[in-house]
Order: C-alpha cells, then sequence, then structure tokens
C-alpha cells in the first residue's frame, strides 16, 4: 500500500497522501462507488481521494456527498468537514470533525513560472523570485485557502493575499488575507515540500479574525 504520509493535525483532524500505483478495481472494491468519469485517470482520482477518506476515518459516509450552494463538498449536518485533492499520481485529504478545512497537492512543473501572473500580484511574485517549486507552493496555498473559504466569486489575486511567507524547517507558513469575507480573515497555512510535489493544508484553529493587515 504506497500510504505516502499520514499525520494528525489540531482539533483532532487528520491527513495523509496516498500514491497511485494500484488498479482501479482496488478502490471501487474498497469504496463500492462507479463514478462516472469518462477518463481513467481522472476516474482513478476520484476514488482515491475518496477511498483516502475511508482510509482516514472508516465510518465517513461516501455515498452521502454532496456540493451546496457554492459547489463545496459536504455530508449532512457536517458531521465531517474535508476536503480532498490530487495531482497525478498523488492524492491527498484532509478531515475534521468540528472545523472547515482545506488541502491541496500539487507536483512540479515549470509551466507554474509562465501563468503566476494569473494567480500573483507583481508584489507576490517577488516573493517567490521566479522558482518553480516557490511558485508551486504559493499556488498550493491559495488553493487551500480557497477550498477553505468555500465560497463563489473568488478571485485569487484580488481576494488571497500572501502577506507573508516564513520558512519553518524543510517547510514554510504562508499567510493569506481572505479580503472577500467581511470583516477580511487571516489564514496561516503550513506547506509541505516534498521530493516530488508541493501540499499545503489549513483548518479553523489557525484563522485568525478582525485583523488590521
Amino acid at each position: 500500500m504506497p500510504l505516502y504520509r499520514e499525520w494528525s493535525i489540531e482539533h483532532h483532524s487528520l491527513a495523509a497522501i496516498w500514491e497511485i500505483d494500484e488498479p482501479e478495481s482496488f478502490f471501487t472494491e474498497r469504496t463500492g462507488l462507479a463514478p462516472d468519469i469518462k477518463f481513467e485517470k481522472r476516474r482513478m482520482e476520484h476514488l482515491a481521494g475518496r477511498f483516502l477518506l475511508k482510509h482516514l476515518k472508516e465510518d465517513f459516509p461516501l455515498f452521502n456527498i454532496q456540493p451546496d450552494k457554492h459547489d463545496k463538498p459536504r455530508i449532512d449536518y457536517n458531521a465531517y468537514y474535508f476536503s480532498i485533492s490530487h495531482s497525478w499520481p498523488y492524492v491527498a485529504a484532509m478531515i475534521s470533525p468540528s472545523h472547515e478545512c482545506g488541502i491541496d497537492i500539487q507536483t512540479w512543473h515549470p509551466r507554474i513560472q509562465k501563468i503566476q501572473h494569473k494567480f500573483l500580484s507583481a508584489e507576490e511574485q517577488k516573493l517567490f523570485k521566479d522558482d518553480t517549486q516557490l511558485l508551486t507552493m504559493a499556488w498550493c496555498a491559495k488553493e487551500a485557502a480557497y477550498k477553505w473559504q468555500g465560497r463563489r466569486g473568488v478571485e485569487f489575486i484580488e481576494h488571497l493575499e500572501i502577506i507573508s511567507v516564513e520558512k519553518t524547517g524543510a517547510n514554510y507558513n504562508i499567510v493569506i488575507n481572505l479580503k472577500l469575507n467581511a470583516p477580511s480573515r487571516v489564514l496561516s497555512i503550513e506547506n509541505l515540500m516534498e521530493q516530488a510535489f508541493s501540499c499545503s493544508f489549513v483548518v479553523n484553529c489557525r484563522t485568525i479574525s478582525n485583523v488590521d493587515v
């Protein structure tokens, strides 16, 4: 079983990363799902993400997942808050019993340099120095914040402002100002830098409200 990493976070939240190396039948048998997704790789990612939710919480109700009015996946009564991300062949998932959460994973790709202006302001771009891995981390951090927020109408440059980047050992902490909220809120996002990918995650207990930035 290619469980790449599994860890716990504050407030009994759990997260894991899986490297897909199994046939599709491995995931269908363990989830009972048969998604109507045409492309095999997308279908495998979908199945593996839900399998990972069951891995983290055996009682997770996979058949109960439905999008809310903002298209954020939910289950009835928010019995668990959760987030899934995939970047072949990796899948990441996070579950919290009581707090909103967001996770994003992305393998390295040099094209991120060419599109950085689409998700980073000119000032933000200076923080990441045209470095493929750091730019990928910035994208992941904004995606994790977007998933945590779970609202439509978010513009990554306008509404998800990176206000600080701090290296902590081999990893990084990124602080993002959520400008779409009223009043604005600040999220502290943790970022894993691995050999093949960047992974960012955030849970509600790292939110600071009513902060002037």
